[in-house]
């Protein structure tokens, strides 16, 4: 008999959040996707003025946030309205492989579709092999690189743009 994974339960984020999120972005961070350094104190909060509760799904195992992925408007354009963003996915190191990540994705295109989108895009470092298998496994293409577009550890990393349409 095999033994079934434990199912993430996906819900949008609270403001009461805030602090676990932002620890799980911290002790998440990895030159493999971040272009910012390394998070140091004071930490800023995780939720600010371009980034609400509502622009985020929430992973949970046992009660506990062990993900999250952030879905804005790329722009403030009323000609971009269409248009929602990936701008942030974590999942905690010791739930990798369980299907977390793959959970969230799949939500991002539903609630983009829920709120009237119909192009879904997200930014990926070059070298993050893992996630841009996810991301293509989901229906994501690559629309765009720009080569050495950041200098990241000692090292050019492209920034590829990809997309798909829902």
């Amino acid at each position: 008999m095999s033994e079934t994974r434990p199912q993430p339960v996906l819900r949008t984020a609270r403001p009461e959040d805030d602090e676990e999120l932002a620890r799980l972005d911290r002790s998440t961070w990895s030159p493999l996707h971040a272009v910012l350094p390394r998070p140091r104190p004071p930490y800023p909060p995780f939720f600010d003025e371009r980034h609400a509760p509502e622009d985020v799904v929430v992973a949970e195992l046992d009660g506990r946030v062990v993900g999250y992925i952030r879905l804005v408007p790329p722009t403030r354009l009323a000609c971009n309205a269409h248009v929602r963003q990936i701008q942030g996915l974590a999942v905690a190191d010791e739930v990798r492989g369980l299907g977390v990540g793959r959970a969230l994705v799949r939500a991002a295109v539903e609630d983009s579709r829920r709120r009237g989108a119909r192009r879904i895009t997200l930014r990926v470092l070059g070298h993050n092999t893992p996630a841009r298998a996810l991301y293509a496994s989901e229906g994501f293409v690559v629309e765009g690189v720009l080569p050495g577009e950041f200098h990241i550890d000692g090292r050019y990393a492209d920034d590829v743009l990809m997309g798909r349409a829902l």
